[in-house]
């Protein structure tokens, strides 16, 4: 880098010195390079929605974690819970992609300007009831110890299920699994070294991280029980069932609570999904102000 410029001039310079989005984009083309051919006999809509799913997810959770930054308890973890939240972005940021390949971009699309690309008008210009999380990843952070706790649980969920992934029909959402799962697994032993720390040591410690696995216990119901998108699609095995996760995820967490002492909440019983149909609560709205704003008031801006 010359003495005359600064960072974003020599990244404008090493990208083509085009000027850049500041919302994500002047990067290679995610999907670039992949065949993203929809499978035989898979509807485009149900495999764009599934994407949805899986991408909100890790888009959302992202957008809590780095809540943490410049307020978590010790300063390296300020540094590895940005970690988590850059390696679940990278996956939001393939299956937002997918899901624009095979055509769900909707009223996203008509609010965005051409140039955005899918990802990026997916993330940034969809209403609340358009997004497809769970209430586990939308629910309000807590204190730390919570934090971790959810963490812990999504981070369960979600390597069971990319793990299976991996033999999906769909290629790329085999290909973002497989990259996909290496960082999962490091993102739930961190959250697990955590919850034990917590569980284990002072009273008050162990009193607030067992208030923080009581409120997320129940949450699982919204993350385990399919939609008929998915239903669809495991018949075409493209995607999991969350009901064949179900036991290996119980096993890990009553593993992982009873070493940390700390009590294993009541699994909870099947229940209508609320996220993955788009019902959320009013955190989700107030998430969204705070991860769409910049975008929204200045949609033709560059960096």
């Amino acid at each position: 880098m010359g003495h005359e410029e600064t960072v974003y001039e020599a990244l404008d310079h090493a990208h083509g010195g085009e000027g850049h989005w500041a919302f994500g984009t002047g990067f290679d083309e995610p999907l670039a390079g992949v065949d993203t051919t929809v499978p035989d006999g898979v509807d485009p809509a149900d495999l764009g929605t599934y994407c949805l799913m899986l991408g909100d997810d890790a888009l959302v959770l992202a957008q809590r974690l780095t809540q943490w930054v410049t307020a978590a308890p010790e300063l390296e973890e300020e540094v590895a819970v940005a970690n988590v939240a850059l390696d679940l972005l990278g996956q939001a940021r393939l299956l937002l992609a997918r899901a624009g390949s095979v055509g769900v971009l909707g009223r996203s699309r008509e609010r965005a300007t051409e140039s955005i690309p899918d990802e990026d008008a997916l993330a940034y210009f969809r209403d609340p009831d358009e997004f497809r999380n769970t209430a586990l990843v939308e629910a309000e952070n807590g204190d730390f110890g919570q934090t971790m706790a959810r963490l812990l649980v999504a981070s369960t969920v979600r390597l069971a299920v990319f793990s299976r992934l991996r033999e999906s029909r769909d290629p790329v959402l085999a290909a973002i699994a497989a990259k996909g799962v290496n960082e999962l697994a490091y993102h739930r032993d961190h959250a697990a070294r955590w919850v034990l720390r917590l569980g284990d040591g002072t009273g008050e410690s162990h009193r607030r991280v067992q208030a923080g696995v009581d409120a997320v216990g129940p949450l699982l119901a919204d993350v385990l029980t399919a939609t008929d998108v998915e239903q669809r699609l495991v018949a075409g095995g493209v995607a999991v069932d969350p009901a064949d996760v179900r036991e290996e995820v119980r096993s890990v967490l009553t593993q992982v609570l009873d070493q940390a002492t700390l009590r294993v909440p009541e699994w909870p019983a099947d229940t209508p999904p609320r996220g993955r149909v788009g019902q959320h609560g009013p955190e989700l709205t107030t998430l969204l102000a705070t991860l769409q704003g910049l975008a929204r008031q200045h949609p033709a801006a560059t960096w």
